[in-house]
């Protein structure tokens, strides 16, 4: 197996790379998909600081795990996105986990 450190992750700033959002909604995959597709067809998909997103089931809750380059980045776009949640029926249960991140590794 073969490891690569994201530069980001070297460079000593607390403030770049390093935020990880997770959270849990009350969903459906057609749900999400529809939300997607709004995002895309409105232009604010894929959202500037987005690094990386991952949707996926787990104990039968939907979830939705992202990495950003910011918090100010998360904010901004969660300002735009919840009113399009709301709209196709996806209510989030609870505030977002947030994480500061201290390494990424690729292969």
């Amino acid at each position: 197996m073969r490891g690569v450190i994201r530069r980001s992750s070297l460079r000593g700033n607390p403030s770049p790379r390093g935020r990880s959002t997770s959270h849990s909604a009350d969903s459906t995959t057609e749900q999400y998909d529809e939300s997607i597709r709004r995002l895309e067809k409105s232009g604010d998909w894929l959202p500037d600081g987005l690094e990386y997103h991952v949707a996926f089931k787990s104990n039968g809750n939907f979830r939705v795990s992202e990495i950003w380059d910011s918090q100010k980045q998360f904010d901004a776009f969660g300002e735009r996105l919840m009113p399009l949640l709301k709209d196709v029926g996806i209510e989030l249960s609870g505030k977002p986990e947030v994480l500061e991140i201290h390494n990424i590794l690729e292969r």
